[in-house]
């Protein structure tokens, strides 16, 4: 009986290898062609890998004709990491995140700081930060700038016209022409003057006027000026002005033996007299608007009073909101009283001003 049931449980056991055997024969089959239907390659979890570890390492060796997902070699480094992460081989590593530590918050706010008052250039901030003993690339440099939105731009300059202007202001003035109609018997006439302005305190001076604006006229006007500027011990170093046929030589030679330097603005660039064209404006529309001219002497003494009213009465913004000319900083009262409040009438009125007296 023995005898007969042996060989049995045998071809049993045989039959169940079988098809043990065939039915994973199948799965791999099935499993490549769900692999051919993927687009990319199979990325797995932490979770995933563990798992396949677990089942895998029990198979040896063999599990070279099964898998398909991953290479045999892969397979391996998973394993190894696996057994290097587990309690019994863990030394207490030191915590490190991936890629390259972060750049430090100080060294990206310098940068950045950089940037916004100088406007240099990755290599020159590159520069500037090895001379205070920080080591980045240039590239970090790039990166931290264009992250902040300051990109360099085509045309990007650290200096721009505003600096200019600002660096030069004390001894800088603007000049141009400006008119206005004058009734007359035969009908409306344009009547011609000029007008300074100095950048650095918003102080004008306004010439006589004419209506005939010619080389010669426009010459004494440069004098006149100058004799201005000597009383008033204020400073000339630059004049811009524009291409108007008006100015002649001898107007510019007039600066130059003072050692003033005559400045043209290019062609079809009037933002860059608009300080000066931004006064005449103000000129028409605050005064010479509400003025009906007859007389050239008329034009006169109303150009006269508004030079007086805007250098030492009209506040502006640029000076705190002070006239361009004061003797002493104004302070506040000790004893602010509206009974002390004076109103000052010029031109019959239209332009009015108010002062605290004690």
């Amino acid at each position: 009986m023995a005898n007969i049931v042996h060989p049995l449980l045998t071809l049993l056991a045989s039959l169940t290898r079988q098809e043990l055997a065939q039915q994973i024969r199948y799965l791999k089959a099935e499993n490549e062609i769900l692999r051919s239907k993927l687009p990319g390659r199979v990325t797995l979890d932490n979770r995933e890998r563990n798992t396949l570890v677990q089942h895998g390492q029990k198979l040896g060796g063999k599990i070279k004709d099964v898998m398909t997902i991953v290479s045999y070699s892969t397979f391996r480094r998973w394993v190894r990491k696996m057994e290097d992460d587990s309690p019994a081989t863990k030394k207490d590593p030191v915590k490190r995140g991936t890629g390259r530590p972060k750049l430090e918050e100080d060294i990206r706010d310098t940068i950045i700081r950089i940037r916004k008052e100088t406007g240099f250039g990755y290599t020159k901030i590159l520069q500037e930060l090895r001379r205070m003993g920080v080591h980045v690339s240039r590239q970090t440099v790039k990166n931290v700038i264009v992250a902040a939105g300051f990109a360099p731009t085509p045309g990007d300059h650290p200096d721009t016209w505003h600096k200019f202007l600002k660096r030069h202001a004390d001894t800088l003035w603007q000049c141009d022409f400006a008119c206005k109609k004058k009734w007359t018997l035969k009908g409306l006439v344009d009547v011609y003057f000029m007008v300074f302005i100095h950048l650095g305190t918003r102080q004008i001076w306004i010439s006589p006027c004419t209506e005939n604006p010619s080389g010669e006229w426009t010459t004494q006007q440069g004098r006149n000026f100058q004799m201005h500027i000597d009383d008033h011990d204020l400073k000339c170093e630059i004049l811009m002005r524009d291409r108007d046929r008006k100015y002649v030589d001898s107007f510019d030679n007039v600066f130059k033996t003072s050692d003033c330097k005559v400045k043209l603005t290019p062609i079809r660039s009037p933002n860059l007299q608009a300080h000066v064209e931004r006064v005449i404006q103000t000129i028409k529309h605050e005064v010479l608007n509400a003025f009906c001219i007859v007389t050239n002497e008329h034009l006169d003494g109303i150009l006269r009073t508004t030079q007086s009213w805007y250098n030492q009465r009209r506040g502006h913004s640029s000076r705190d909101h002070l006239p361009p000319i004061r003797d002493e900083a104004v302070t506040v009262p000790i004893k602010f009283s509206k009974d002390n409040v004076v109103c000052d009438s010029e031109l019959g009125g239209h332009l009015l001003s108010y002062r605290h007296v004690a």
